[in-house]
């Protein structure tokens, strides 16, 4: 255990640790919400995770995305991965510089406990929603998180016990509701809160 690790046991039980650091955490995409759960989960303990993006850091993603400018340019899921060791440098991370498909999603999730859907594309959403809403696995997935004010709107739905969605479930990504930082992170934290606090619980 090195010492970021210890200092964590002021905050949270030792038994507790033991289960986040024994569970692996697979999340689908490494943009606002991916990369912003991914630090939540990893400041909370976490510690063995699968993340899945083929996408590079752009100038783009840096109002919003765990990313620095000498970064741009990097596959996220490298860049993540650099960034996250910086807070636990004894973590365990797989890598994958690919996009998720129906061919290839088992693949890559079938081993986790725990997936986070990160996804911006719907339909992206909507198929790793489809595989894994009736497995053991618990998934949390994201619905409405653009623009700006109205953040008491972003809340939680349960859908069973091993499934949410976070978002105010109406705010899509337009010209008129780009994706800024505060929604994105709100939405992100809830995403990776619900997971923390179904593991302490021992729901999962």
């Amino acid at each position: 255990m090195n010492d970021f690790e210890k200092s964590l046991l002021r905050y949270i039980r030792e038994e507790g640790l033991e289960r986040l650091q024994s569970l692996k955490v697979g999340i689908g995409g490494a943009g606002g919400l991916g990369s912003n759960s991914a630090f939540n989960l990893v400041r909370s303990g976490f510690k063995h995770f699968v993340i899945v993006d083929f996408d590079k850091v752009e100038y783009s993603n840096l109002n919003r995305q765990f990313y620095f400018s000498e970064q741009v340019g990097q596959e996220k899921v490298l860049a993540l991965k650099e960034n996250l060791l910086k807070i636990n440098p004894d973590l365990e991370i797989e890598t994958i510089i690919e996009r998720v498909n129906g061919d290839n999603i088992i693949r890559f999730f079938d081993d986790c406990d725990i997936i986070v859907e990160a996804f911006d594309e719907i339909k992206s959403k909507k198929m790793i929603v489809d595989k894994y809403i009736n497995s053991n696995k618990f998934l949390v997935s994201a619905s409405g998180l653009a623009g700006w004010g109205d953040t008491d709107k972003i809340h939680t739905k349960k859908f069973n016990d091993k499934f949410y969605i976070v978002g105010d479930f109406t705010t899509e990504v337009s010209a008129d509701n780009p994706p800024l930082s505060p929604r994105v992170n709100i939405v992100a934290a809830k995403q990776a809160d619900l997971i923390l606090e179904a593991v302490l619980e021992g729901r999962i």
